[in-house]
């Protein structure tokens, strides 16, 4: 059984995180496919959305596999590598410069939650929960996945998330910013489709830059910069703009 599954259909990519029997557990090699998955997806100006999710109803993810974890907590040579590959994954699927969702039904815990946040948007099912346990595991978390949940809740928030590694069920995820939004099962699909269709009918030198500013800003820059000044200035020399003000002007939806 292949455990990560690709369906690049341009403007939209979905991947999916095949361990349904497992909660979609995901192994060391998983996290190398999905480090793999997203240096593809980056090198495809065709790919303008990329959708996220596990296979079946019972969980995104339950996190790392325990049988894995087991066989290599006794070796932390092997533990090092296997968690930097962990980090390595998520910061690829967090510099992907198309927008990236996550569908997020059941489970979403631990390395499967900080996947999660690794991406731009994320949709729940009203079954959706989200923990993060290191405090239960006697382990710290990660300054980058800290980042992510920091970013999203602000700083009291983070600590108590982190201090307690306490069960956050979807409505609470959605008042704390978790997520965009909490969808029907049945429905979370299709919304998220059409959240894709939407963000693809848009100019991709547009999101794209939308998305580097955020995350410049993220990064602690609040004055302009070459770099961040770079994506304002070419945007009017683009072709996308160049059809963006003729239909504009001609009173039809741009074609991009």
């Amino acid at each position: 059984m292949t455990e990560l599954l690709t369906d690049f259909s341009p403007p939209i990519a979905k991947v999916i995180l095949n361990r349904a029997d497992k909660r979609n557990a995901i192994t060391h090699a998983m996290w190398q496919g999905l480090q793999r998955v997203a240096g593809t997806m980056a090198g495809d100006a065709s790919i303008k959305v990329v959708l996220l999710r596990g296979a079946g109803d019972a969980a995104f993810s339950a996190g790392a596999d325990i049988i894995e974890m087991q066989q290599t907590v006794s070796d932390p040579a092997r533990m090092k590598v296997v968690q930097q590959t962990v980090l390595d994954a998520q910061a690829a699927w967090e510099r992907l410069p198309m927008p990236t969702i996550a569908l997020v039904r059941g489970a979403c815990t631990g390395g499967g939650c900080g996947l999660a946040l690794a991406c731009d948007l994320r949709l729940a099912t009203p079954d959706a929960f989200f923990s993060v346990p290191p405090a239960r595991l006697g382990l710290a978390y990660s300054l980058a996945d800290t980042k992510r949940l920091y970013e999203l809740v602000g700083p009291s928030r983070t600590k108590e998330i982190l201090f307690t590694a306490r069960r956050i069920g979807a409505e609470e995820a959605l008042r704390l910013g978790l997520v965009n939004d909490i969808v029907p099962p049945e429905d979370i699909e299709a919304r998220a489709l059409a959240l894709a269709r939407d963000i693809a009918a848009n100019a991709s030198n547009s999101v794209r830059a939308a998305k580097t500013v955020v995350a410049m800003l993220g990064d602690g820059v609040h004055a302009e910069t070459p770099a961040s000044q770079r994506p304002y200035d070419e945007s009017f020399a683009s072709p996308e703009f160049a059809e963006g003000a003729r239909a504009f002007i001609e009173k039809r939806p741009p074609k991009f």
